[in-house]
């Protein structure tokens, strides 16, 4: 894309791929989500956290990885 920073596309292209992914999981295994969904609701929100922090550590490793 002309005029934007690579940076930029790049991010937009992430986001990009995290709504295909999330979307096909949803059109392919409807209940299985909305079970998920509910089960999250039960968990300690303290334990969400972690787990939304540790993926987001591997995710950013797994990134790094890849890109140097």
């Amino acid at each position: 894309m002309r005029g934007i920073a690579p940076g930029w596309v790049d991010l937009a292209s992430a986001i990009g791929l995290v709504l295909v992914i999330e979307g096909a999981l949803y059109a392919l295994f409807p209940a299985a989500m909305k079970r998920m969904a509910g089960a999250m609701l039960a968990m300690p929100e303290e334990w969400l956290r972690r787990v939304g922090l540790a993926a987001a550590c591997l995710g950013v490793l797994g990134i790094w990885l890849i890109r140097r």
